[in-house]
């Protein structure tokens, strides 16, 4: 398994891309439209691998039939780096390591995209976010598309008070070359992200240092 993409959740899709053009100073790639969910979203490239995803409400789409991925339905407040996804190569074998509260897999499209997908029953993901998504793209992914930026995901840090059970939960996380599980007060995610011009480290609050 790898990281396969951040999110950053907002309100609005706009709030969210301004949040990321102010933390990171570049404006992010056109995204799409996620008929499934009621959603839309921007993205940025973070290397040839991993892409960050800015996330919301889209407004001019039905409401769905089922709760929104990322508690999208219960959202308030400024945009947050809140979640964080993974793709494995064998659906199957990820899904019976994963675990339990992950939800069913469903087939997803966005454009030309195609993935599966593990979503949660309720729409939020266990234990704070600190469990990632899962997800399987067929053929092309979505940071195959994205026009480069410079930026790199050089090191993705999760943190939450239960951490220990988190890294009991779904041992096989702990293999990701470039992820770290920490122990706080809270939970948290902190991404290190390498550019041309520094090393920029984006928290949840989209604070910049």
């Amino acid at each position: 398994m790898e990281i396969d993409h951040l999110v950053v959740v907002a309100e609005t899709l706009e709030a969210g891309v301004h949040a990321v053009e102010e933390a990171l100073g570049v404006t992010p790639h056109q995204g799409g439209h996620h008929p499934y969910m009621g959603t839309h979203n921007r993205v940025l490239s973070l290397g040839p691998s991993a892409y960050l995803e800015i996330l919301a409400i889209d407004p001019n789409a039905p409401k769905p039939d089922r709760p929104r991925w990322f508690d999208l339905d219960n959202f308030q407040g400024p945009p947050q780096l809140r979640y964080w996804a993974v793709r494995a190569q064998d659906m199957t074998r990820a899904m019976a390591e994963a675990p339990l509260g992950m939800g069913h897999v469903a087939h997803l499209t966005r454009g030309s995209l195609s993935w599966d997908m593990a979503l949660t029953t309720t729409g939020e993901m266990p234990y704070d976010g600190a469990i990632p998504a899962l997800l399987h793209w067929h053929g092309v992914k979505a940071s195959d598309l994205m026009p480069d930026t410079g930026f790199t995901l050089q090191r993705l840090l999760v943190e939450h008070p239960e951490i220990d059970d988190v890294r009991a939960t779904w041992p096989r996380l702990t293999q990701i070359h470039n992820l770290e599980f920490h122990k706080a007060a809270a939970p948290h995610l902190r991404a290190e992200i390498a550019t041309e011009a520094g090393l920029k480290i984006l928290d949840g609050q989209l604070r910049l240092s």
